[in-house]
């Protein structure tokens, strides 16, 4: 079987320099392709240089709502320069009302400039939200989107609006943390989403899974855990499972939506 790893962050420092054994690794657990999403300015170098040096890697470059204060005043011409260098993807960006301390002033307007870039040019789109998915789809359904669609990463809003988004050209991805004993509601959600629109991610090096699951166990420099981007077929392994799916076809579904949102 082919893995594909709809969002992670492979660029994140706390992995210390160790991409390389990382992605040996994956090539070894028969992941394909990952979308590594930048997530500010500071780290869309790193992405570039990763998806320059392995195929593997799709690039992903956005502003994440959590880093927003630390923009420059030339951070939309300094995104279109990385997505001129490789046109991967826009991402992750987002709107965020759970994170304490972080103003929502100026999300909106920093996610639709993004948006909007995305959709001029036809590039999938990576897309957070926290405590705000109301207020998401009507921006969405209000404001330009790429034709190609666009990926809601760790659903986490209610199944009621599933068919909403869906009819907007989204997909839904589903990280390895839901398969948490906690996480059911998330789970649950998951069986309503149409197998057409249904993507797996890791969020490395957020998003573990649990201890039991966990086949590449992994420490950082400072002694803590983190999610090893290899952990991926267990998370298909895991979703089949609960979704009483062979591991065979879901993994052909989810080639194919990959393939269909972000090129192969």
């Amino acid at each position: 079987m082919n893995f594909y790893d709809a969002h992670n962050h492979l660029q994140d420092d706390r992995f210390g320099g160790r991409q390389s054994e990382l992605l040996v690794a994956c090539a070894q657990a028969g992941v394909v392709r990952m979308v590594v999403n930048g997530a500010c300015e500071a780290d869309w170098p790193q992405v570039l240089a990763l998806a320059r040096a392995n195929r593997m890697v799709l690039p992903s470059f956005g502003y994440h709502p959590w880093y927003l204060p630390e923009r420059t005043p030339d951070w939309q011409p300094n995104l279109k320069r990385f997505l001129d260098a490789i046109p991967g993807a826009v991402g992750e960006i987002g709107l965020d009302r759970w994170k304490p301390g972080l103003s929502y002033a100026g999300q909106e307007a920093a996610f639709l400039g993004q948006l909007r870039l995305a959709a001029e040019r036809n590039l999938p789109v990576s897309i957070h939200c926290l405590q705000a998915w109301g207020r998401l789809l009507e921006l969405l359904q209000e404001n330009p989107r790429p034709q190609c669609g666009f990926l809601l990463h760790s659903f986490g809003g209610s199944a009621g609006m599933i068919p909403a988004f869906a009819k907007l050209g989204a997909y839904f991805s589903f990280p390895g943390y839901f398969l948490q004993e906690r996480k059911l509601r998330q789970r649950e959600t998951f069986k309503l989403v149409p197998p057409a629109c249904l993507l797996i991610e890791t969020d490395v090096p957020d998003q573990p899974l649990p201890v039991e699951l966990n086949p590449h166990p992994l420490t950082g420099a400072d002694g803590r855990s983190l999610n090893h981007p290899a952990n991926l077929p267990a998370v298909y392994s895991g979703l089949a499972e609960f979704l009483g799916q062979k591991p065979e076809s879901l993994a052909a579904q989810v080639e194919e939506n990959f393939s269909r949102l972000f090129g192969g």
